[in-house]
């Protein structure tokens, strides 16, 4: 037995690392409480919200000058606390609006506001710098053309018009907002030969149907309007210009007309207060009930009567994207880092996004400075990263992963992320090696509502979710909180699914809903009354996310439990199998209901519907391979589960190294930047996750012999980490 093995047991007593297996009652677990104690004192709800005003004060988009103002802001923060600290720089693509130009030609004329009006109550909404309504990554157009409703903008949407004998070729579309990620609306459009498309927000969703509107309420008034990026993020994140590397001054750049993630068709978002007339002027078929909207007309998809003018123009200029970067190195392992982020630009003035979680960010740097003052230093170092240009595509960290990508699967323990955050139920997911690590953080925290732990909170309300009494058992009799899966949206992408970094995402939600995302009316004053009044859950965002960080940092076992990596997965392949058994039978029926005429016998003729095209037949897959391959691993994580010793800092590069033996060098079908095989943002979901994405969207996709191929790469996948682990 070496000295240094001696020294890292005698840690492992007098550490203040807590993880699965060790008894909370030794002096390592007790001197851990005290450090959390002293933590959380530090946490000051006054102060969270003086930092949710203060950098929510004026409008700070990427490449603004109030936006490099906010990075500056920061830095002197981190400063201020005892951090080292720096701004990176990357130069990237960025456009706004030249001109935005929405009218209606017939039967009637109408020519859209694109313009959400200042309010006496909302002390910010009238101020200069705003960035106009438009969706970022539009293409620039000057198209005219009828237009058709195509509720959601969704494949199956499509199949409807299809049965509906409406084409959107040539033709304008209009969707709404919702079901899923605003991006894929006009992807869709795009595919079925749309020539624009307009994203509008029906009061069924976020408007008066959903409550009283603002500023008297928290939902979507008639004038306000989500912002946001319809890049193709599905295809890669990040600067289009620059995939795979950092987008440094003296970067390669790609011709932007052919950058694979950017659309073709012009596309703007607007409110309901202009998409009403538009939506009236339709004539043609009764919308189906499940496409109506909250609206006081009758919804119709539109009949070629109803003409639309748009056009859109923008600039196309490189920008800096300012990343600020504050690191508090270790004592004992510098060389292993607890990364943690959130973004700091905003469409506008971004109080709840992303203010809201940067706000709990700083705080916890600030309490950690404070015990780093007192004497504290942690065992790993600590990287807090406020990341730029996160709205129009994850640009800041993408751009910074790419650029130190060898260096961070060299080093990097886990990357916690947060975004915006308000009053409600702990949410978290991620990897799921990481689980049992967060449910011990969450059973220690208290709800500042019920004072029930924020845990046991976030179980009750599962369980009261659950559809059937069958789940509602279920869900009461589990003991711990399974943490969901990370598809995209926020700035953990790159870190988890492009270079297989263990990773996080938490947040504070369920009983802040409203309508003021990506709008003017994302306040300080929207905020403070309808989001997280007396901010009380950033400070138990702060204490999460601290405790979280702590607890790695200071960790003499790394907190990786590979069972529950195991059963999530076994869990999917079971879905898997379950889906490609439940098409087969269904595809089976629908044919013989089609064969048989059944939907003539049935449809209502004055609909004029087609019965749905008949489909090729499901074959048989072969899941034994991925079957064979759980077997392992349930074999491998079982004896590991076992294992108490600890070898030194290669046994911890092991460990955290593992989530990387789940990629695949090709990366997914037709999206190669994504290369993991367990998680990744669906091809027409965006931020919504796929789970196993080879294999799940070919066989959504009905493409057999990519669902094949994809299971024998995700089968090899799990046997390099079986191996990876038995290594240890």
């Amino acid at each position: 037995m070496t000295n240094h093995y001696i020294c890292l047991l005698a840690l492992a007593f007098c550490w203040p690392g807590i993880t699965r297996g060790q008894d909370q009652s030794s002096a390592g677990g007790n001197q851990q409480r005290q450090l959390e104690q002293r933590f959380d004192k530090q946490l000051n709800s006054s102060h969270i919200g003086e930092t949710i005003q203060s950098l929510s004060s004026q409008p700070h988009h990427i490449g603004s000058a109030r936006g490099k103002a906010v990075a500056e802001d920061i830095l002197q923060r981190f400063k201020s606390y005892g951090w080292d600290a720096e701004i990176v720089t990357y130069q990237v693509l960025f456009p706004t609006p030249k001109e935005r130009v929405l009218e209606l030609k017939s039967p009637t004329s109408y020519k859209a506001l694109l313009k959400e009006p200042a309010l006496k109550e909302d002390a910010t909404s009238g101020q200069a710098g705003q960035l106009p309504t438009y969706n970022a990554w539009s293409a620039d157009g000057d198209v005219e053309g009828p237009l058709v409703f195509v509720n959601y903008g969704l494949p199956d949407d499509y199949e409807y018009l299809e049965r509906a004998g409406i084409s959107v070729k040539g033709k304008i579309v209009i969707a709404k907002y919702g079901r899923s990620w605003r991006g894929s609306k006009p992807k869709v459009a795009q595919e079925h030969g749309a020539i624009g498309c307009i994203i509008y927000s029906d009061p069924k969703d976020d408007g008066y149907y959903a409550g009283d509107v603002y500023p008297k309420g928290a939902f979507k008034n008639e004038y306000g309007v989500q912002r946001g990026s319809v890049m193709d993020i599905v295809i890669y994140p990040g600067d289009p210009l620059t995939p795979n590397i950092g987008a440094t001054a003296n970067a390669q750049r790609l011709d932007r007309l052919q950058a694979p993630n950017l659309l073709k068709i012009p596309v703007l978002p607007i409110s309901y207060h202009d998409a009403a007339p538009l939506l009236k002027s339709l004539e043609g078929p009764v919308a189906p009930e499940e496409w109506r909207g909250a609206l006081p007309f009758t919804y119709h998809i539109g009949n070629g009567k109803a003409l639309v003018h748009l056009k859109l123009q923008f600039d196309w200029q490189i920008r800096p994207c300012h990343n600020v970067i504050a690191k508090l190195k270790g004592s004992e392992l510098p060389d292993q880092w607890v990364i943690r982020g959130n973004h700091h630009d905003a469409w506008v003035n971004g109080a709840a996004d992303p203010v809201s979680g940067l706000a709990a960010l700083l705080e916890e740097a600030r309490a950690i400075g404070a015990l780093h003052r007192e004497g504290y230093t942690p065992r790993r170092t600590l990287v807090y990263c406020a990341w730029d240009g996160e709205e129009p595509g994850l640009l800041g960290s993408t751009e910074w992963v790419e650029d130190h990508a060898a260096e961070l699967q060299e080093k990097a323990v886990l990357y916690l992320n947060t975004d915006n955050n308000g009053r409600g139920f702990f949410n978290a997911s991620g990897s799921h090696a990481l689980e049992t690590l967060v449910n011990d953080v969450a059973r220690d925290i208290t709800d500042p509502q019920t004072n029930a732990s924020i845990l046991a909170r976030k179980q009750a309300a599962d369980a009261l979710k659950a559809p059937t009494a069958k789940l509602k058992k279920e869900r009461l009799a589990k003991k711990s909180l399974a943490i969901g899966a990370m598809g995209s949206g926020s700035d953990y992408s790159s870190f988890l699914q492009h270079l297989g970094i263990p990773s996080l995402d938490y947040g504070f939600g369920g009983e802040d809903a409203g309508g003021e995302y990506h709008s003017i009316y994302d306040s300080y004053d929207d905020y403070r009354r309808f989001k997280d009044p007396g901010f009380q859950y950033g400070v138990a965002l702060s204490e999460a996310a601290g405790h979280t960080v702590l607890r790695v940092a200071d960790a003499v076992n790394l907190p990786f439990d590979f069972r529950r990596l195991y059963e999530t997965v076994n869990g999917y392949v079971n879905e898997l199998t379950e889906l490609a058994t439940s098409m087969r039978e269904t595809t089976s029926i629908e044919n013989q209901l089609i064969e048989e005429q059944k939907y003539q016998l049935v449809t209502d003729t004055a609909k004029h519907l087609l019965p749905p095209s008949p489909k090729a037949e499901v074959p048989y897959l072969n899941f034994s391979v991925l079957q064979n391959a759980l077997v392992a691993l349930d074999t491998t994580t079982q004896a590991l589960s076992s294992r108490k010793s600890h070898i030194g800092p290669a046994y911890d590069k092991a460990l955290y190294q593992a989530e990387q033996q789940l990629l695949y060098g090709k990366g997914l079908p037709a999206r190669s930047w994504y290369k993991h095989t367990l998680y990744a943002p669906g091809f027409y979901t965006g931020y919504g996750v796929k789970t196993i994405p080879g294999v799940r969207e070919a066989i959504e996709q009905r493409r057999w012999t990519e669902a094949q191929e994809q299971i024998f790469i995700v089968a090899a996948a799990l046997n390099r980490l079986t191996a990876h682990l038995n290594g240890l």
